[in-house]
């Protein structure tokens, strides 16, 4: 897989092939994740959409270079604004459709308030700390420790045990209780919101927290049944609200509408 060197070392990414025309998509993933855990959704996205596609591993995650220091509280800030801008303007790429899974999605709203997007699709996206973040971070810690989730990420990264813990300990730490994003967006760009009503990391409050702090377009998909991985789950109603979305915000989209 190809490597691009950043200030922060060695990033692993991957460009799917689309319309050069048109803004690419940008995959930022969860805690959890890397390339390899997106699984085919970007392709299907792609395909979907026309686009090309960048998708990557942050510092740590899946073959990319180790973190810098252990993980902050405002690790999320730091990737939003000192990170993923160099990582973009090294790969030219410019005013993307950025498509974040949960902290992921946090980040590209967070990107989304200091430079260019033309759309953001945020699904699972965390804006404030919650009881039920913790609920399901230790249910991880716990299928992590007995083995399941332990050997899922050793399949796709070269250093398992240091994401897992690098991500859970922030997230349980002390410090961590008060973290929040509501008061750092200035998202004018088209968001749409996609979460399951089923989130084991987080309540469907999390989005009215994003209706609430973006000034934009917004709108929101709840896919039934569904967990923290709508892309996964049902990768096709998610791939086909998103391309219907971006051709509407084209078009002049409404304000703010739930969609069946």
């Amino acid at each position: 897989m190809p490597v691009v060197d950043t200030q922060s070392g060695p990033v692993e990414h991957v460009f799917l092939d689309g319309d050069p025309e048109l803004p690419p998509l940008v995959f930022l993933h969860g805690g959890l994740g890397c390339v390899a855990s997106w699984g085919r959704f970007p392709a299907r996205l792609a395909a979907a959409t026309g686009r090309r596609a960048l998708v990557y591993s942050r510092h740590g995650s899946g073959g990319s270079g180790p973190a810098r220091g252990p993980r902050t509280p405002r690790y999320m800030h730091e990737h939003a604004h000192e990170v993923l801008p160099e990582l973009l303007d090294l790969l030219g790429v410019r005013s993307p459709v950025l498509v974040g899974h949960s902290d992921g999605g946090s980040i590209a709203l967070l990107y989304a308030s200091v430079r260019p997007v033309e759309a953001v699709v945020a699904m699972g996206p965390h804006m404030y700390f919650e009881d039920q973040n913790r609920l399901g971070i230790e249910a991880a810690r716990a299928s992590y420790e007995a083995g399941p989730l332990a050997r899922k990420l050793a399949l796709v990264h070269d250093d398992p045990r240091s994401v897992f813990e690098s991500w859970s300990g922030v997230w349980l730490s002390p410090e961590f209780r008060d973290w929040s994003i509501e008061d750092d967006l200035d998202v004018t760009a088209p968001v749409l919101m996609i979460q399951g009503d089923r989130d084991e990391y987080g309540t469907l409050d999390q989005l009215d927290a994003v209706e609430r702090a973006v000034s934009g377009v917004v709108r929101r998909l709840v896919p039934e049944g569904c967990d923290h991985y709508p892309h996964l789950v049902c990768p096709g109603l998610v791939a086909d609200t998103t391309r219907s979305f971006l051709a509407e915000y084209g078009l002049g989209a409404r304000p703010v509408e739930t969609l069946s």
